[in-house]
């Protein structure tokens, strides 16, 4: 049974604790957010949990409380921004394309050229001789794959019943992760906007 003194201290007790659950939210983004940024411009190597706390404004103390280890921050990271990302190509569509796969083709490809993949690929690279880091940046990368497909299918209007459809779907993906790997290294907008005009074609005509 609550006592008076309880019955008092209760609410106080929760006001109290909203708060700094709500900054501790808060704090765990910053970093994810802050990781992301750190591996798209830095790379592996030079994305230290130190620089990554820096960026975002946090002791590393704080760091270390949320994300024990760097693996830990870094694939959460990716994860984390897979996630919004996956949301945000939902939100682009949220009536349907309307017939319009070209916006979608277009959608997907920015997918894969974004900030996002950047620091994904940081992670690849990292994740080859880093045995630690392989097995779970192995298993994030294979979710993400599945959930984009899924999405892709999902917004093309695929039908993967049909002989050869499935294999459109995931060539196209694969072609769109090969954009995204070539403007890594430079801006490569103006052939990538030819290639997805010929992509958007192959994929209308295939899909039917």
């Amino acid at each position: 049974m609550s006592t008076t003194a309880d019955r008092a201290r209760g609410p106080r007790a929760d006001r109290d604790r909203q708060p700094k659950q709500d900054r501790s939210r808060a704090t765990r983004q910053r970093l994810l957010e802050a990781a992301v940024a750190c591996l798209a411009e830095h790379g592996w190597a030079g994305s230290t949990v130190a620089v990554v706390a820096e960026r975002a404004g946090v002791s590393r103390g704080a760091a270390q409380h949320h994300f024990p280890t760097r693996e830990d921050l870094f694939t959460a990271a990716v994860e984390y921004v897979a996630e919004e990302r996956s949301s945000a190509l939902r939100d682009l569509f949220p009536y349907g394309v309307r017939g319009d796969r070209r916006a979608v083709v277009t959608a997907l490809v920015d997918l894969y050229t974004g900030p996002l993949f950047r620091a994904a690929l940081q992670l690849w690279v990292a994740a080859s001789n880093e045995e630690q880091l392989r097995g779970r940046v192995t298993e994030l990368e294979a979710r993400v794959g599945r959930e984009t497909h899924r999405i892709a299918v999902e917004l093309l209007r695929a039908d993967e019943s049909r002989p050869g459809v499935r294999e459109t779907v995931q060539g196209f993906l694969d072609m769109a992760r090969g954009l995204g790997l070539a403007n890594v290294l430079t801006d490569d907008t103006a052939r990538r906007e030819r290639v997805v005009t010929q992509w958007a074609a192959l994929v209308e005509a295939s899909l039917g």
